[in-house]
């Protein structure tokens, strides 16, 4: 067992949990780190998007209540029924997109220059974004209140963040609140549609390169999972009780 390869394992786990759901990207600090750590081969490739799952069932573990109630009242509630359809509309542009764009963009977009440029980019959006005085009258309080025009607007957004160094979590955050999402329901709604686009990316880049891997690899992506969760468990909480009272202006 190649200690030193699992303890980078371990420190791109923390990097992932920690920046998938902040607005700075965790793909673009995945790729610098790995750049630093001499941790960036095809198979490290494979790797970043793989455990984005681990951060994911931390989202799944703060959300339960809400995932299992909706999971619950689906075959008969209404609002139940229009969530989960929100949640699907604003995740096929990905899936679209991704399909016939992803390898062109993985084999030209994925390097330092690119993240940095982009890193600098949406920190200026950020700013804008916060400062800017609202001018539409309607405010989505809720993800409950979205309509299916709303889910498909931050789903082409999201779409933004196929570009590394763009953040997911701040191009369907931020682009939210420009659309006329409230920050709470703007953040809520970014983590749940993380779920099925994670999670689906993770389960298509493993099973696409499936060649590069083998049995001895398990315990590099069984601590990279398990760095994610716990890391990404905390960010989560975190930012939670963070957006109550701050804005994103210091990302």
């Amino acid at each position: 067992m190649d200690i030193v390869l699992l303890v980078k394992a371990a420190i791109m786990g923390v990097v992932e949990g920690l920046t998938e759901f902040l607005p700075i990207s965790s793909t673009g600090h995945l790729i610098l780190a790995g750049a630093l750590l001499g941790f960036d081969d095809d198979k490290a490739k494979v790797f970043d998007i793989a455990i984005q799952t681990g951060a994911i069932f931390a989202v799944i573990l703060v959300y339960w209540q809400k995932i299992r109630a909706t999971v619950v009242a689906l075959p008969s509630d209404r609002n139940a029924q229009r969530f989960a359809l929100n949640v699907l509309i604003g995740f096929l542009p990905a899936v679209v997109l991704g399909l016939l764009f992803g390898k062109a963009i993985k084999e030209h977009l994925f390097t330092p220059v690119v993240v940095a440029s982009t890193f600098i980019i949406g920190g200026f959006i950020i700013l804008w974004a916060e400062r800017r005085k609202p001018t539409s009258t309607r405010v989505v309080d809720t993800v409950d209140d979205m309509t299916a025009m709303d889910a498909l607007k931050v789903g082409l957004v999201q779409c933004l963040a196929m570009v590394p160094g763009t953040s997911r979590s701040g191009a369907t955050i931020i682009g939210g609140m420009l659309l006329g999402l409230s920050r709470k329901a703007a953040t809520d709604y970014s983590f749940f549609l993380a779920i099925p686009t994670l999670i689906g990316a993770g389960v298509y880049s493993l099973y696409k390169e499936r060649a590069l891997l083998n049995l001895a690899d398990l315990p590099m992506f069984a601590v990279g999972l398990v760095f994610s969760f716990l890391s990404a468990w905390v960010c989560v909480r975190w930012l939670l009780r963070y957006i109550s009272t701050h804005s994103f202006v210091v990302f």
